[in-house]
This record gives structure tokens, C-alpha cells and sequence, in this order.
């Protein structure tokens, strides 16, 4: 049983080194424009962004969880589901484009912009180059080649990287520096104006060089398109985009609503600062992420084992306690995470936890969701989605003239614990698999309980705040594996192995 977990534990280690590393590095710039630009002018890219993230589950609709489904299928070649699913893709994000090129005037004009309807034109590419991208990437994951997709990542954002730095932090100080000629060069290209405008640029050459890193994967076959192929892989994926609309809408709307339900003259600077405190939740997002790269094509692989339904159990109970150690990781030592944003955006971190277990939940329902791709039955990952976008509408339209952002992170929470719970008990019908409910339950109950022990002691405890929270942490730590027989087992071998290399 451990074996697979474990191959799944390096896919995900592997992935997760590029996420991780890669998105921690990208997340770095959040202190940098924290402390460059000033809340409403963040804002700004924290709604354009949102708008991206709906817009590539538009223009990936499903294709790819479909293309992992059919390339595992026995009567299907590979390498025409992968020609099938581009195209697919590539048509369908090179008219998305034309048609915002088209328009960019009214639609700057929609989304109060429009001074600046290059925004749109800019995103409209990263968009669609990105959508591209998803397929090849696909592909990668599919073939076990994580190697060079950690590399393709680490070289994408590595380019969006400097080029930030470049805008944003040298070319203002060349501009304003004593070196005449410096100053001249770079006043050639460089505008003060542009101001948030050049993070967009950034992300759009960082597109431009990942889709020429990926041309090997896609110019690795003879182009063919399967009318009969595509149009299975649609029925399958279309109640996939309508999920994963839904999905989005859960995990961006809310940024969106703070905008048009606020008044005006503090909604950017409230989007801004809830935008960046989001962003602290970091941690949690990037390994749900790593892991859900390396678990969709292995949970795939691993369906036709007799023992596949006990393995999804056992992977779901390690998933949660890890959740749970970056919870804590985060929240007992906040006053050292804190300085992730600017001093001007620090009032919004009551949100963190809230956010940390509402991602926390998002990843135990995206375990769950492999009941439904498994058995073909994709229409519910739709329903639950669409419930959970009802239940964050209406709780952000009620909570947030009461409440501001907060009220948005306690819908993010009611959402995806209600998706959570759906699933689950929907999947015990169709796909049961049995999970150790009343374990996990009490772990996520204890580690929320260290959590908030920590902080009535540090409110009539005078102690410097670690002397309480490093045990505190250490106690979560040794009670979880304790109570766990093979994570005990596991945990004994490695110290055996530690004591044998120093005593051989």
C-alpha cells in the first residue's frame, strides 16, 4: 500500500519543486508590489487576474482531465487524443483573441478601464497562449516527464521574474539615476506611466516563452483531428467547464463582487488588500496544486488495482494531516509570515485562517472528485460546482456591506466545506470509497484546537509568542504520527536509518 503512495509522494515532490519553488518565487513579487504600489492600484491586478482565471477554464473547457481520460482508454491512440485535444484548444484561443482585438474599446469600457484598453489586449494573449499551454503540459504529466516540466515552469517564471524586476524596481532607478546615459536608454521604452500595466507585460513575454519551450510536445506528431474522438471528449468535458466555471467563480468572484458592492471610493484600495492577504495563504494553494498535477494521472492509472479504493482512502488522510501542518506552520508563526505583504495591507490578515482551511477543503473535494471522473459521471462535478457558486453569490451579496472582505473569506469557507460534504456523501452512492472519516475529522478538529489554544495562552501568557507555539507545533506534530500506525512505522525507519549512518 505504501509503495504507490510513495511514487506518488516524489510525482509530487517533483512537481511540487517546480510549483513550489516556482510559485514561491513568483510570490515573492507580492512584497515587492505591496510596497511599490498602493492598495487600489494592486487592486487592479488582483480583478484582472480574477478575470483570467475565468477565462482559462472558458477556453480549456474540461479538454484536459479529458485528454487524461481517453489517452488511458485501451482502444485509444495517445497520440490522437493528444493531436485532437490542441487543435481543439489551439482554435479555439486563436478566436478568442481576434475576437478581443476586435473589441478591445468596449470591453476596457465594461470593466470601468477605459483609459487603458491595452489591459485587455495584454491579457487576451496571456489567456490565450496559456490555454495552449495547459495541453502539451498535460502531456508531460501523462508521460511521467516531470523533469522538464519542472523545467519549462522554472524558466517561465524565472523570465516573468526579471522582467518585474527590470520594470518595476531597476528601470525607475535608472530613470532617476546620475548616469546620463543610463537614464536615456532606458527613457526610450520605459514609461512611469504604465505602472502596473508592465506585471502584465511581464506575464505576457514569460506565455510567449513558455509556448516556444513546449513546440517539441507539439510539433511531436502528425496533426490529425477526430470529428468522432473530439465529440466523446466534448461530452465529456462540457460538464467539466460548467464545474470548473462554477470552481472559479468560487475561488474569484468574490474579488470581483468587492469591487462593484463597496463604494467606490474604497473598493479598489479593500480588493487590493484582501487580493494580497489571499496570497499568504500560499502554502496551502501551492501543494494542493503540486499534488492535484501529480495525483489526477496517477489516480487514473491507479483505477484498474484491485486495492485502488483503499489507496484513494489512505492518500486522503496523509493529504489532510499535511494540510494541516502548513495551517499551522502558517498561522502560529504569523508575525514573521506577516511581513509577506506591506505594513499598509497587514489589517486584512484576519482572513488568513479562514482562507487557509476554506483551500484546505478545496483539496479534500478535489480528492473526493475522483469518484465522478472515474465513472464517467462529470455532470456532478457540475452540480456541485454550480451549488457552490449559488452558496457564494448569495453569502458574498449578504456579507459583504455587513462585513467587507472578511465576509467574502467566510463565503469562500461555507462554499467549499458544503462542496466537500456534497460529494461525499453523493459519491458513497456511485464510487464508495472508505475513507476514515472519524479520523480525519479529529484531526482537522486538533489541529484547528492547537491553533486556537495558541492563542489564548499568548493573550495571558507573557512570553515571547515561539516559546509557546514551537511546542505547540511539535505537539501537533508527534500526537498526529502516534496515532497514525503506518506513518509511526514509517517515521521509525527513518530515524533507524538516520542512527545506522552515524553509527555503521
Amino acid at each position: 500500500m505504501l509503495k504507490p503512495i510513495k511514487r506518488l509522494a516524489g510525482q509530487t515532490a517533483i512537481y511540487g519543486t517546480s510549483s513550489i519553488i516556482g510559485r514561491l518565487l513568483n510570490y515573492l513579487l507580492v512584497p515587492l508590489y505591496t510596497r511599490v504600489f498602493e492598495t487600489q492600484d494592486y487592486g487592479v491586478v488582483v480583478e484582472m487576474y480574477s478575470y483570467v482565471a475565468f477565462l482559462l477554464v472558458v477556453l480549456t473547457y474540461g479538454m484536459e482531465t479529458a485528454f487524461f481520460r481517453f489517452a488511458e482508454k485501451e482502444n485509444q491512440s495517445k497520440r490522437r487524443v493528444f493531436s485532437t485535444t490542441l487543435i481543439s484548444v489551439l482554435t479555439t484561443s486563436t478566436l478568442f483573441v481576434i475576437l478581443v482585438f476586435i473589441n478591445s474599446g468596449q470591453l476596457a469600457e465594461l470593466v470601468r478601464y477605459p483609459q487603458n484598453p491595452e489591459y485587455v489586449k495584454w491579457l487576451a494573449l496571456i489567456i490565450g497562449l496559456d490555454a495552449l499551454s495547459f495541453i502539451p503540459f498535460a502531456k508531460l504529466r501523462a508521460e511521467n516527464k516531470a523533469i522538464r516540466f519542472a523545467t519549462i515552469k522554472f524558466i517561465s517564471i524565472g523570465t516573468n521574474i526579471t522582467l518585474n524586476l527590470f520594470f518595476i524596481v531597476f528601470c525607475p532607478w535608472a530613470v532617476k539615476s546620475e548616469y546620463g546615459l543610463l537614464a536615456e536608454f532606458i527613457g526610450r521604452f520605459y514609461d512611469p506611466a504604465v505602472g502596473v500595466g508592465y506585471i502584465f507585460i511581464s506575464n505576457l513575454v514569460a506565455s510567449i516563452v513558455t509556448v516556444v519551450l513546449l513546440l517539441p510536445q507539439i510539433f511531436s506528431f502528425k496533426w490529425s483531428l477526430s470529428i468522432t474522438l473530439w465529440g466523446q471528449m466534448i461530452i465529456y468535458a462540457l460538464p467539466l467547464l460548467i464545474g470548473g466555471l462554477a470552481g472559479v467563480a468560487n475561488e474569484a468572484l468574490d474579488k470581483l463582487l468587492l469591487k462593484y458592492m463597496l463604494p467606490k471610493d474604497i473598493a479598489m484600495s479593500q480588493v487590493g488588500i484582501y487580493g494580497a492577504c489571499y496570497k499568504i495563504s500560499i502554502m496551502m494553494t501551492i501543494f494542493i496544486q503540486a499534488f492535484r498535477y501529480a495525483a489526477e494521472p496517477f489516480f487514473f492509472a491507479q483505477a484498474k488495482s484491485q486495492n485502488a479504493k483503499e489507496l484513494y482512502g489512505e492518500i486522503m488522510k496523509y493529504f489532510v494531516i499535511v494540510c494541516l501542518f502548513i495551517f499551522l506552520a502558517i498561522m502560529l508563526f504569523i508575525d514573521i509570515v506577516q511581513h509577506f505583504v506591506g505594513e499598509q495591507y497587514r489589517e486584512g490578515l484576519i482572513v488568513v485562517p479562514i482562507l487557509l482551511i476554506a483551500n484546505m477543503f478545496l483539496g479534500i473535494y478535489f480528492n473526493l472528485s475522483i469518484w465522478y471522473k472515474l465513472t464517467g459521471r462529470t455532470q456532478f462535478g457540475a452540480i456541485f460546482a454550480i451549488t457552490g457558486a449559488f452558496i457564494t453569490v448569495i453569502l458574498n451579496i449578504w456579507w459583504i456591506p455587513v462585513f467587507g472582505y472578511v465576509g467574502s473569506a467566510w463565503a469562500t469557507l461555507a462554499c467549499y466545506l458544503s462542496m466537500t460534504v456534497i460529494s461525499y456523501l453523493t459519491g458513497k452512492k456511485y464510487y464508495p470509497i472508505k475513507y476514515d472519516v472519524p479520523k480525519i475529522l479529529a484531526y482537522i478538529l486538533f489541529g484547528i484546537a492547537v491553533y486556537l489554544l495558541s492563542i489564548f495562552i499568548n493573550e495571558f501568557v507573557i512570553v515571547p509568542y515561539y516559546y509557546i507555539n514551537v511546542p505547540l507545533f511539535c505537539a501537533f506534530l508527534v500526537v498526529v504520527i502516534l496515532s497514525d500506525k503506518p506513518l509511526k512505522e514509517f517515521m521509525h525507519q527513518i530515524i533507524n536509518k538516520a542512527l545506522n549512518r552515524k553509527h555503521p
